[in-house]
This record gives structure tokens, sequence and C-alpha cells, in this order.
């Protein structure tokens, strides 16, 4: 794809990864991706703002064989899909200066090898000059990694924002179109990447909330000609209280356990209470990570597998660990055949979780009418539970 203009002076550069499915080789992709850089052209320096993973290098530097001249590369985050390409552009352009935060320069120069005299690293705050254009640099710390930041360009109030407010899906829409489509591909990006620092991204959403922002454009996913689109969504996911849903992750190897799962499901719906359920054996871990954005409880559904659980659900523990939702309950279900420590296992496997313990239901083989009952009784303590908290 070749440069395309946002603004007078202002250009996209990058690449639509259409055919990518795994991204980290952890986080799915249903939708592709794409790696968005940003050339400002002022009167009388020009500024290129990140750049490209690495296997998209040839199509990015074949965008800048029109630019004679870039002064300086903006680094907003020094993982590699962004920060992948600024070795081959830096040898272009060898009069160009890297700009980063402090720690982003540590960074860059342990994971890139980028030589120590290219740098100039900016404080919060700082402002640069490109003549008619001024571009201001914000820290925004642990979005995702420490050393992050975002730019804002005051003359024509655009945020450059890298990670922060990104999505995984490829368009050839430079803008977005379809807000529907690109809300959830935005939850789930956030699920799986931001919801561990929801704390901090949300100090960095007040910081932000001083600018006069008329565009965002994001280092992944499409441009947001309206921002509060975007930024209402990320002051929902940050600061919402848990919703009346109970996320049912589970895995069976011969029924028993599938069999406790559907009854507790609609014991639950019955009682008002709204399921999330995965089948662990077959689910895209990314429903999953956006369906704990809003849950107010987790119940882990599992066999005994050599005295634990089933590795299955021990990952979707340590999922649920790494990512930190704000859900305040939790239980487990399931079946054994001889005996075990399946729920002191998977205890043990959230200590990033505040949440209550709600007693487990566990049987031998089958579930019996007995265990059943005990199913229909979690139901009922969960939705009193929620109904306690307020949760609708």
């Amino acid at each position: 794809m070749k440069i395309r203009k946002i603004k007078e002076k202002i250009s996209w550069l990058g690449s639509v990864d259409w055919d990518s499915r795994l991204f980290d080789s952890l986080i799915p992709l249903p939708d592709g991706t794409s790696y968005n850089a940003y050339l400002i052209e002022g009167s009388e320096k020009t500024v290129l703002i990140d750049t490209v993973d690495p296997p998209m290098a040839k199509e990015f530097m074949a965008q800048l064989e029109g630019i004679p001249k870039i002064d300086y590369i903006v680094s907003s985050h020094a993982e590699q899909d962004h920060s992948g390409t600024i070795m081959q552009v830096l040898k272009k352009y060898p009069g160009a200066k890297l700009i980063s935060t402090p720690k982003a320069r540590g960074l860059l120069i342990d994971l890139l090898s980028i030589p120590e005299n290219f740098f100039i690293t900016v404080e919060d705050g700082e402002t640069l000059s490109l003549g008619d254009k001024t571009l201001k640099f914000i820290y925004t710390p642990w979005v995702h990694w420490p050393e992050t930041m975002v730019t804002y360009l005051e003359e024509d109030k655009i945020l450059f924002s890298c990670d922060f407010f990104g999505s995984h899906i490829a368009s050839s829409d430079l803008f977005v179109t379809d807000q529907g489509r690109v809300y959830e591909a935005a939850k789930r990006y956030f699920a799986e990447i931001m919801m561990p620092f929801r704390s901090t991204i949300k100090k960095n959403m007040k910081k932000l909330a001083s600018f006069d922002i008329e565009m965002i454009a994001p280092g992944h996913g499409q441009i947001f000609p309206e921002p509060a689109f975007i930024m209402d969504a990320y002051n929902k996911w940050v600061e919402g209280a848990p919703k009346n849903t109970v996320v049912l992750p589970y895995v069976s190897m011969h029924k028993s356990s599938e069999l406790m799962v559907k009854h507790l499901v609609a014991a639950l719906v019955e009682k008002g209470v709204r399921v999330e359920q995965f089948n662990l054996a077959v689910t895209d871990i990314g429903k999953l990570a956006m369906a704990l954005v809003d849950a107010a409880t987790i119940v882990v559904g599992t066999p005994t597998i050599l005295a634990g659980p089933h590795p299955y659900a021990a990952y979707a523990a340590f999922l649920a660990n790494a990512l930190r939702p704000n859900t305040k309950f939790l239980s487990v279900v399931g079946s054994y055949g001889w005996g075990g420590k399946t729920v002191d296992v998977l205890a043990g496997m959230i200590p990033n979780l505040k949440v209550e313990v709600i007693d487990p239901v566990l049987c031998k083989g089958v579930p019996t009418q007995d265990v059943l009952r005990q199913l229909d009784d979690l139901a009922a303590t969960i939705a009193q539970k929620h109904r306690e908290q307020g949760y609708t």
C-alpha cells in the first residue's frame, strides 16, 4: 500500500496485515492487524512517528522512497512491532535523530542495538517545533510497557497514541467507518493487552482529558476521527463495575464436568444471571479475555487429572491471574475419579485476583441428583451475591 494522506502534510505509512492470525506467538488475530506509522512534514523539519514490524520493512521502506529527508524519528514504544525498522530508517537517513523517553532509550539499545549517538530523550510535556507545527510528548507509562509515550500535534489536535486505543484489525479503510466492528476489536485489544494495567491507564486517561483532541491515530487499527467513541469506551473499561455476568471456562474429558457446567448455566440463567461459557478445548482466548472485562464471577469447570486440574483449566486460571480483571467471586465445579487437590491448585494460581471464593461443587464420577442440587445452590448463591453488590 502507498502513503495515504490524513490531512495536509500529515500522512499514514505502514502495512495492513490481512493474513496473520497470531500475534507474539500468543494473541489470536481473527481480523488480522495493521502496523501504523505517521509522517508529519513541517515547514522546517520532518518527523516520522514509529515504524513497523520487521517482516513489513520492505513495504515500509518503499513508502519512504519519495521522502527526501527525515529529521526526527519518534519512538513511542520500544516493542519491535513499532520499533523494529528504526535501524533501517536511520541507515537511509543518517542525519536523523531518534526521540524517546529515557526508559525507552535503554530498551531500544538493548533490543535493537541502536547506537547511543542517535538518541534525543524528552521529558514529559516537552515540545518540539517543526516550524509551523508543534509536537508535545506525553508520558503514558504502562500502556503497556513502562517506557511508553504518546505524541500530540498541537496545531492539528491529533493524538498519535501507538498502542493506546489500538485495535488488531485489518482494513482498507484509513478511518473508522464501522464503529461496532471496531468496538469489539478494541475491547479484545484492551482485554488482552491493557487490562492488567487498568489503574495506571485510568491515570493516563485523566492526563489526556486536558487536551483538545480531534483525532486519534493509533499504532494498530484504524484512525478515530471521532475520538470520544474510543475514549468513552476506555473510560468505561477502566472504571466500570463488574456486570451481572458469570464467565465459565471449562473442559471435560468424559462428559461428567460438561453435564455439571450445562446444569449450572441453566440454573444461573433461570435466576437472571448472564453467562459466558467457553469450552477451553476449542475457545479463542481473546474472546475469553473480552468476557473477563465485565465478569463479576468466574467459575472454572474441570475434571481432575493426576490429582490436579486439567491443564486447560490451569491455563484459564493462569490467564485470569495475568490479566487481573475486576472480578469479585470465584468458584470451581468438576468431577474426579478417586481424589485430588484441584481446588487448592487453582486457588494457588490466582494471587492477583482479589476475589471471594464460593464453595466449589465437586463430584465423584457422574453427577448425581444431590450434586445437581448443589449446583442449583451455587447458582442461587452467585445470583444473591450479584444482587447484594448491585450488579446489573
